[in-house]
């Protein structure tokens, strides 16, 4: 051991005993440096995450863009569909339609172009539907037909006779007088059309109270032999997937052979069910996979001032809107006959139902007893 050198290794602040360290062999390290470090696991899949949220995100923008231009479309020949001067008449929106209450007057024609009705210009159903987005509610009023009124300019007769004589613009103005109420907006849906909406949708779900036992109307078989033997439309009771057209159909049964106690007003709360549906239906998520390629379909029965946008927030209303304490209203009267033509003569019922429709009174059911009363009901159409 030369001079100088020691049996250990001395470090600062003390000494360590044991074999003097050597130096690495220049192979071993050079293999060491040159080893490439093991893949982190963690980077990657945060990567591979990333670009499929992106994807995903991509992909809902691009689908969101192409259902609004497809839906916008549609509605702008809904929009040019409709008369100067019935746009003329309806009362400004106050707000947004997601925010602000309105009122929407909804007008079903009966959409029968055979040869013996084909001058029949008669709306087959009125309906105001008032919205409250502050209390996330909704309310329907049903107006009977056969309801005699004044109709401006043109004296005494059943409400349905306006749109003969004036179209919607004398329909709205009718509806005013009779009501006290002027509409935010007009829909016009032909009924004949009515199925293209529903089949576009892939149906609707309905809950039929009651079994049902229709009058012959609309007979389904080409000979009149075999409708002489056919016994009318069915329905059963309870909750039933219905095409556009037994939607239709089930909408415009007037007469039930199982219980002679419906009438006119429960046809129009089976509408009512219908509209509902419906509209629960546009704003479910189902709708707005297809929307780009059905979004022209949706709106093609319909004539209306409502914008794409407009639309687009009634639908978020509908959506936000609690189903149990919607309020579903009819006016009523007491049946008659005029000139040959049974007609309902209304009462001081339908002044307080209206009350109830516009939320300045409790809603009261219609009078027990009575068939043809007026009145309204929460959660549920009245039997």
């Amino acid at each position: 051991m030369a001079d100088g050198e020691k049996p250990y290794r001395v470090y600062k602040g003390g000494r360590a005993r044991g074999k003097v360290p050597t130096a690495p062999r220049p192979e071993r390290q050079q293999r060491s440096e040159g080893r490439p470090s093991k893949p982190q696991g963690r980077p990657r899949w945060g990567r591979r995450i990333g670009l499929t949220l992106l994807l995903l995100f991509v992909l809902v923008v691009g689908w969101s863009v192409a259902s609004y231009l497809s839906f916008r479309s549609g509605v702008e020949d809904a929009n040019a569909r409709l008369p100067k001067a019935v746009e003329a008449g309806l009362a400004p929106q106050d707000g947004a339609l997601a925010s602000k209450p309105s009122l929407i007057l909804l007008l079903g024609t009966d959409g029968d172009k055979t040869a013996a009705r084909a001058d029949a210009r008669r709306s087959d159903s009125i309906l105001l539907v008032r919205t409250d987005p502050g209390r996330h509610r909704l309310a329907y009023l049903s107006i009977p037909r056969d309801l005699r009124v004044d109709i401006p300019g043109h004296g005494p007769n059943k409400i349905n006779a306006a749109f003969q004589l004036g179209g919607p613009a004398l329909t709205m103005k009718t509806v005013r007088a009779l009501t006290g109420l002027q509409p935010n907006h007009l829909v016009m849906v032909d009924f004949d059309d009515f199925r293209t909406v529903i089949d576009a949708l892939g149906g609707v779900e309905i809950d039929v109270p009651k079994p049902i036992l229709s009058n012959r109307f609309d007979c389904p078989y080409a000979t009149d032999a075999r409708c002489r033997q056919w016994q009318g439309w069915r329905f059963g009771k309870g909750k039933q997937e219905l095409n556009g057209k037994r939607a239709l159909i089930y909408s415009r049964v007037r007469e039930n052979r199982l219980d002679p106690a419906e009438n006119d007003l429960t046809r129009g709360e089976r509408q009512q069910a219908v509209v509902e549906a419906m509209t629960d239906e546009l704003v479910g998520p189902g709708t707005f996979v297809r929307l780009p390629f059905v979004g022209g379909d949706l709106v093609q029965p319909l004539t209306t001032d409502i914008s794409a946008g407009q639309l687009l927030q009634l639908g978020w209303v509908k959506f936000r809107a609690n189903s149990a304490r919607a309020l579903h209203c009819r006016l009523g009267g007491e049946p008659s006959s005029i000139g040959g033509e049974s007609v309902l003569i209304a009462t001081e019922e339908n002044t307080a139902a209206i009350s109830m429709f516009t939320g300045r009174s409790a809603p009261q059911p219609p009078p027990p007893g009575t068939t043809f009363g007026a009145g309204c009901v929460v959660g549920r159409s009245s039997d």
